[in-house]
């Protein structure tokens, strides 16, 4: 049995429809059931733009579940509570992933299990999450957009959006590339996101942070650009 995270998204058009997928954020019928295999969710508001956005995007919405096997994660997708979710989507994506690594907490643990060896040349996914501290938030803010921008240019990118638990301070971000290869050329040539780096370390901005890659395995719907 290997590990398996599902990160799905919505995207939704009408105040009513957009109403209902804000509702869910606080009451998720996911949480309101017992799902087989079931070991980790998070529902998820989204940013505008790419990566860590201060501007939120309320025509979608999403929410990252680990399951105990590829086979548990692959039945939850057919169930009733699945369809709650995308039946009044104008569209939605699930991707199937395996963790290659992940450190950090999220919550006060580290819900990813390594399940496959690292290979660069297949499609990479990324979650980088952090719970800002309070006080230092605005600095935080101030250095985000042009980090942001900077993705702009990196062709290989497949899709990258802002998510969060809570607004301006539980924030993540969720990346999905060609390879890996080009995920880390972003993460260790890119000037912009080495000084972010720096800063992060030095002015210690993060109460708890993650960081985890993953191998894509497994892809539904037409939200995000299909790679497989």
């Amino acid at each position: 049995m290997s590990q398996t995270t599902l990160i799905s998204f919505f995207q939704y058009a009408g105040i009513k429809n957009k109403w209902h997928a804000f509702k869910r954020m606080g009451r998720s019928p996911i949480l309101q059931k017992k799902i087989n295999g079931l070991t980790f969710f998070k529902p998820l508001g989204t940013g505008s733009g790419n990566g860590f956005s201060i501007k939120p995007d309320f025509s979608t919405f999403g929410f990252v579940a680990v399951f105990k096997s590829e086979e548990l994660a692959k039945e939850f997708l057919k169930t009733d509570v699945v369809k709650k979710y995308t039946k009044t989507t104008l569209s939605y994506s699930h991707i199937l992933m395996h963790t290659v690594k992940s450190h950090g907490k999220w919550s006060k643990q580290n819900p990813f299990e390594t399940s496959v060896e690292f290979d660069k040349t297949k499609p990479l996914a990324v979650i980088t999450r952090a719970t800002i501290k309070p006080q230092l938030a605005y600095q935080f803010w101030k250095n985000v957009p042009a980090v942001s921008k900077s993705m702009n240019n990196y062709n290989e990118l497949v899709f990258s959006k802002g998510i969060g638990e809570f607004p301006l301070l539980m924030q993540a971000t969720f990346s999905l590339w060609t390879s890996a290869e080009s995920m880390m050329n972003y993460a260790y040539k890119n000037p912009k996101h080495a000084e972010m780096v720096k800063k992060t370390r030095a002015l210690n901005w993060y109460s708890e942070e993650l960081f985890a890659r993953f191998q894509p395995f497994y892809q539904e719907g037409n939200l995000i650009p299909r790679i497989f």
